[in-house]
């Protein structure tokens, strides 16, 4: 079995049993299979019947590594160790006691001498109840998982089989909204072990750069041309094997951002100086001989003529610069079969191109809204970008029956953007959420133009773009005949948002969830979670878990300096990490005293308090269960049944995390991804969390869709499954098939 398609099937809740694994015709369930579906219900996972029928044909060994697998995934081997033992209650520490401490290490008063060197005077820590040194932070005592099997419900696995893999990776590579970590990472495991559709069209650029990348693994360069439509295309791939990012976020965003990550409340702790000198040096490019070659072949081989090429490439003409100087393309241009890019590289030497976004930029200050809207009509996604700050300037009525007449020509994603985004950016004086590439999120004031209009005008704004945009929807859904008649559509999608924007950038190695999902809390306690310093060495590595209770009047934390908030109860600050292993906190919520304490919001966040960003594969999550949740005589209180969500951190500019908000009175949580700069859990703006919330529910939902596409096509909607067209949460968990409504 290959533990890579493995581990994709469980991200989709399913189990992968290759067709060879099964070697035998045994209809009654063997011991060992019995063993294994035990062991997965400790877990926190049922088998549906065919999967417990395909695992009967299997042999042991093979049933070891698929535990083995999910063991990986669910963490059962890391170290869930935290700093204090039995920390739902209280140890008495409070910031006397560190005083006392320091005092007493400076003047080397009497104590317990522990094994980080510190001394901790009587009548201060209760020693007894930490598994490390209270004051520094680091562990000495690890310990297992005592209790698993507390999760109240049993999430069931589906069986995988060869077709259903085959179908996944079609699905991923003619996904029609952007992949987020999770699917790119599921989809570079897939091309590593398996061949490339030859029929699929590939509808998204980021999803070629991982197929190109797979072409040049194997010493194919020449077979990665046919997915080059243009220069950006290349400058992407270059820019992903260098740094790991799809989007092209320019260097001095990435010097300056992980410079920020490097700096420090304490002064002889700021390391930002060193950190650009570092990032400046990671940065630098150098190519082989073959490698420039190869580069110098795809741009040769391009379908643009030299003055369009140059174009294209003049918005990132800084990147570009330095690109052409490390892969010495004057040099291979001068090499026999490559006149076109020596062509190329002297236009764009000499500059004698045009720039289109100049002539756009042109006519638009000289308020033409003929010539301006004749350009943007040439290309539909910049025009619907720009549509809604074009009404502004030019009014709305010329510019919508401008980008009603090329409609038809904008794709599905960015038309039901327009849809969804138009109710809250047509509102005068508030905050809109944006995320700036390789920036943390933000909140910007709304477009100045707006104070022009008056209420009734901007209400009329959204209307028109609303009705426009669903006209065009219902008229793309009516052109394509369906000999159905009924359809089912699960009452859950109503509440799954459609993948459109807000992609994730942490990947969830259980089944994941969209951001904007919301998970029910079903008993009286979430449980946050965060592990890191797995496979790295000892060393000083402080990240730190908190979150932030938000009232009508104001806010409260709990985190490392406060461990008891109203309702909050944190299991005490980690600074440094065991060799290999890793470490972990806690934070326990509990739901009648905040909701007796009238909190409206609980925010849960992940800070790098250390200089430098979210440790690498640290992993965030929480846990819930209809039954109490125990917590072993050496505090350890992770238990992989219980977990609702759980993600992984790969990028390295994030420097703290918002990971999902509790909506007390509904007793819901949503899961959403919102990074910010600081070192403390005070540095989040709550209003930043407040206004990215109200912009995923501004979303348009998997329901919503799926009744667009009934009336467009004249479905009846029943609340059977005995339907022509069934969709269920099942059927929405891949979110790359989902993307197939968005009809272009």
């Amino acid at each position: 079995m290959n533990d890579s398609i493995a581990k994709v099937s469980l991200r989709q809740q399913a189990m992968y049993v290759p067709a060879a694994a099964q070697v035998t015709t045994t209809a009654a369930p063997s011991a060992d299979t019995a063993l294994l579906i035990a062991n997965l219900a400790k877990l926190g996972y049922a088998t549906a019947e065919p999967l417990r029928q395909a695992l009967v044909g299997t042999t042991s060994a093979f049933q070891d590594q698929l535990l083995a697998v999910l063991r990986e995934v669910t963490g059962t081997d890391k170290n869930w160790t935290p700093l204090v033992k039995g920390w739902d209650q209280l140890t008495g520490e409070g910031p006397l006691d560190h005083l006392v401490t320091w005092l007493a290490n400076v003047f080397q008063h009497k104590g317990t001498r522990l094994p980080c060197g510190h001394l901790i005077p009587p009548d201060t820590f209760p020693l007894e109840r930490y598994n490390g040194c209270p004051f520094c932070g680091t562990p000495f005592e690890l310990a297992s998982l005592e209790y698993t099997g507390q999760g109240s419900k049993l999430k069931e696995l589906t069986l995988w089989t060869d077709a259903e893999v085959t179908a996944y990776l079609r699905d991923l590579l003619a996904s029609k909204t952007a992949l987020d970590a999770t699917q790119q990472d599921s989809l570079q495991r897939l091309l590593a072990v398996l061949p490339l559709p030859a029929d699929v069209v590939i509808a998204m650029k980021e999803t070629r750069m991982a197929v190109i990348d797979a072409y040049v693994t194997l010493g194919q360069p020449q077979q990665a041309q046919a997915f080059f439509t243009s220069p950006t295309d290349i400058l992407r791939y270059l820019w992903f094997r260098k740094t790991g990012f799809l989007q092209l976020v320019e260097p001095k965003t990435i010097l300056r951002k992980q410079q920020r990550n490097a700096a420090h409340l304490a002064a002889p702790l700021d390391r930002s100086a060193q950190a650009r000198v570092q990032a400046t040096a990671d940065l630098k490019l150098k190519y082989s001989r073959r490698e420039a070659a190869m580069v110098a072949d795809w741009l040769n081989a391009l379908p643009q003529s030299p003055a369009q090429l140059c174009e294209i490439m003049h918005p990132k003409r800084g990147m570009w610069v330095r690109f052409i100087r490390a892969l010495r393309l004057a040099e291979y241009s001068q090499k026999g079969g490559r006149d076109k890019l020596r062509e190329t590289l002297d236009v764009f030497y000499h500059q004698t191109y045009p720039v289109w976004q100049g002539r756009v930029n042109h006519f638009r200050l000289r308020v033409d809204a003929p010539q301006t809207f004749a350009l943007l009509q040439q290309r539909p996604g910049l025009f619907a970008r720009s549509l809604f700050a074009n009404m502004l300037w030019f009014g709305a009525e010329p510019t919508i029956a401008a980008f009603a007449a090329m409609i038809d020509k904008v794709p599905a994603r960015l038309v039901f953007t327009l849809n969804m985004y138009a109710d809250t950016y047509f509102i005068k004086g508030g905050k809109r959420a944006v995320k700036p590439l390789g920036g943390a999120s933000k909140q910007i004031p709304t477009n100045h133009l707006l104070d022009m209009y008056d209420e009734p005008e901007l209400e009329a704004m959204q209307t028109a773009v609303a009705s426009l945009c669903l006209l065009a929807m219902e008229r793309r859904f009516a052109a394509q005949p369906t000999p159905h008649r009924t359809i089912y559509i699960d009452p859950a999608l109503y509440k799954i948002p459609v993948a459109i924007g807000d992609r994730s950038e942490t990947v969830q190695d259980l089944p994941g969830a969209l951001m904007g999902t919301r998970f029910p809390v079903e008993g009286d306690s979430v449980r946050l979670f965060m592990q890191w310093g797995t496979g790295l060495p000892a060393q000083h590595l402080d990240m730190d878990l908190s979150c932030t209770v938000s009232y009508a009047g104001g806010t409260e934390s709990c985190s490392f300096s406060q461990l008891v908030a109203t309702g909050c109860k944190h299991s005490g600050d980690i600074q440094s990490i065991p060799d290999q292993v890793g470490t972990a906190e806690y934070i326990e919520l509990n739901l009648p005293v905040l909701q007796q304490a009238q909190a409206q919001y609980v925010t849960f966040t992940s800070n790098a308090y250390t200089h430098g960003a979210l440790s690498p594969n640290l992993v965030v999550g929480w846990m819930s269960s209809q039954h109490p949740m125990r917590i072993s005589s050496s505090g350890v209180a992770y238990d992989p049944s219980c977990v609702q969500q759980q993600v992984r951190v790969t990028k390295t500019l994030t420097k703290g995390l918002v990971f999902g908000v509790l909506d007390v009175a509904q007793r819901e949580i949503v899961w959403l991804e919102m990074s910010f700069q600081g070192q403390l859990v005070q540095n989040l703006n709550v209003g930043g969390v407040q206004t990215l919330l109200r912009k995923l529910e501004s979303k348009l939902s998997i329901g919503q869709l799926l009744a667009v596409k009934a009336r467009a096509q004249n479905l009846q909607v029943v609340e059977t499954t005995e339907a022509d067209e069934v969709y269920s949460t099942t059927w929405a968990r891949n979110t790359a098939a989902v993307t197939q409504l968005l009809v272009d």
